[in-house]
């Protein structure tokens, strides 16, 4: 169980960086081919909130992933 928890931390740890520039793509690729006035400055506010609010959740993954790779999730609550 613990190498288990070991890959997946490696897997968050990577998880979080690749989600942000996914997102960051399809926010680009979204402004890019929106129609140019107010269409373009609505899209382009709306991938802003979406990215400001997802980055925290991005930075959370891989801090979670390095706690998990660092093992410091072994104590469970049964064992005090």
């Amino acid at each position: 169980m613990e190498a288990l928890k070991k890959y997946l931390g490696i897997i968050w740890i990577l998880l979080g960086p690749v989600a942000m520039v996914f997102m960051a793509w399809q926010a680009w690729d979204k402004i890019a081919l929106a129609k140019p006035g107010i269409e373009t400055t609505n899209t382009a506010l709306q991938w802003g909130i979406i990215l400001l609010i997802f980055m925290p959740i991005a930075i959370g993954l891989v801090i979670f992933g390095r706690y998990a790779l660092a093992g410091e999730y072994k104590k469970t609550a049964l064992e005090d």
